[in-house]
């Protein structure tokens, strides 16, 4: 999941041309949050006692990385509210978003102690797969105990997945990931992680089915295409390389991963 690292092609060129460049869409994009921060905090500050006000300011001052103070804004409704689930998992959102990993385990796990709702014990169950901590197994047979149905099925043998992977039980992983798929088949973080397994084996050829099945699920899936890429470079066919990462590139021409291969080859 932390490798981060689509259509009719002449229709999605054509009205590419007339679109603005992603950077332009971004940056105008951050403008209007920056102006619906400051509206937000001129609004605060004359109703102060509005919890759901203060909590869209919160969420804005996330999207615009303003972590911080996003941060200090929480901990003020926490203070007179500790036991309010939504408060703490929101906090917890904030830290992993910040890239403090630490703080968001703590701040998930209390909020799940206040009340084991799903979307908590999920991101924790991730944070420790990554982490290759064994608690992310204790996490998914908590939720699978739940039978919350086959898409939260499909999450908790994605998530005990990604733990066996990262701790090097490949053959498991890959159980996991077939259950994950089998019970949503779009499910395309659960391809990719499948076919990382097959890649990082050196098993290019089943790395390259396994995307390509992803890519025949969701067309205009970049990273699919990306990785296809990745697979045919590996077994030197650079010709056919290029074209799945130009492919990539029509679907998400933010894949700076795939005009640097493109660079790289030609």
């Amino acid at each position: 999941m932390n490798r981060k690292l689509m259509y009719c092609f002449l229709l999605f060129c054509i009205s590419c041309k007339n679109e603005p460049k992603t950077t332009d869409v971004q940056t105008k994009q951050l403008e209007i949050a920056k102006a619906a921060a400051n509206d937000l905090k001129e609004k605060v500050s004359k109703n102060p006692d509005s919890v759901g006000l203060r909590f869209k300011y919160i969420s804005v001052l996330d999207s615009i990385k303003e972590y911080k103070t996003a941060l200090s804004e929480l901990d003020s409704l926490i203070l007179h509210d500790k036991a309010n689930y939504a408060l703490w998992f929101k906090k917890a959102q904030i830290s992993e978003h910040a890239s403090d990993t630490v703080s968001a385990i703590r701040y998930y796990t209390t909020a799940t102690s206040i009340y084991p709702a799903p979307d908590g014990l999920l991101a924790l169950a991730n944070l420790y797969a990554e982490k290759k901590d064994s608690k992310t197994l204790i996490i998914c047979q908590q939720l699978d105990e739940m039978r919350l149905g086959r898409e939260m099925d499909a999450y908790v043998a994605f998530f005990a997945g990604v733990y066996y992977a990262r701790t090097g039980n490949a053959q498991k992983a890959m159980n996991l990931f077939d259950q994950s798929i089998a019970s949503n088949y779009t499910f395309m973080d659960a391809y990719l992680e499948k076919g990382y397994v097959f890649y990082d084996s050196k098993k290019y050829k089943e790395a390259l089915d396994v995307f390509t099945t992803a890519t025949t699920v969701k067309t205009r899936f970049a990273q699919g295409y990306y990785w296809q890429g990745k697979c045919l470079e590996a077994q030197k066919d650079k010709a056919a390389a290029i074209a799945k990462y130009q492919q990539a590139i029509l679907f998400d021409n933010s894949l700076e991963q795939a005009n640097e291969a493109i660079k790289r080859l030609q």
